[in-house]
């Protein structure tokens, strides 16, 4: 995706994907916006090691926050969340949408989290430098492939339930 002076969201929208966090901005602008156009709930909690802020721009979406005052957050039209620096937080859509996430330039380490579904506890973890020139679908899609990949951090060390594979293609991810 080009990086434009003026957005024009929606349209660019159209050349996104699910959670593709796309820098849409000149590249010295700061805070930076990355666009994603998702349908599919993110398959992992998102980890910034500084604050962001997201915001929709069609569509309906929730977050569900982890270590935190505010549990979930429903985002409709026009509705901004603030995620606190170190905040585990997850999309999920209910029904197609844009998005907006403002990140600064220098964001620092971001990561995939995944937790049991059953009783919490944190299963893995997958850290990496943020990248204002690759879009981060292709972080996500590495950070799943380790996931599916390893079958013991799939399986929780509480109560033994073995999470599934993540299907990557689904999301139109290819792990690099």
């Amino acid at each position: 995706m080009n990086r434009r002076r003026m957005l024009h969201a929606f349209k660019a929208g159209q050349e996104v994907g699910n959670y593709e966090d796309a820098a849409v901005l000149q590249e010295a602008v700061d805070p930076q916006l990355y666009l994603s156009r998702n349908w599919l709930p993110q398959p992992f909690h998102l980890i910034c090691s500084k604050d962001t802020v997201i915001t929709q721009l069609s569509g309906a979406s929730q977050i569900a926050l982890r270590d935190s005052s505010v549990n979930t957050f429903r985002m409709g039209v026009g509705d901004l969340a603030y995620v606190p620096a170190g905040t585990p937080h997850q999309m999920t859509p209910s029904e197609e949408g844009v998005c907006l996430r403002y990140m600064p330039l220098d964001a620092g380490l971001v990561g995939a989290v995944w937790y049991c579904l059953g009783c919490e506890v944190e299963l893995q973890r997958h850290e990496w430098e943020h990248s204002n020139e690759l879009p981060a679908s292709g972080f996500y899609a590495d950070a799943c492939a380790r996931f599916n990949a390893d079958l013991e951090g799939r399986t929780c060390g509480k109560c033994g339930a073995v999470h599934p594979e993540i299907d990557l293609s689904a999301y139109g991810w290819k792990d690099e």
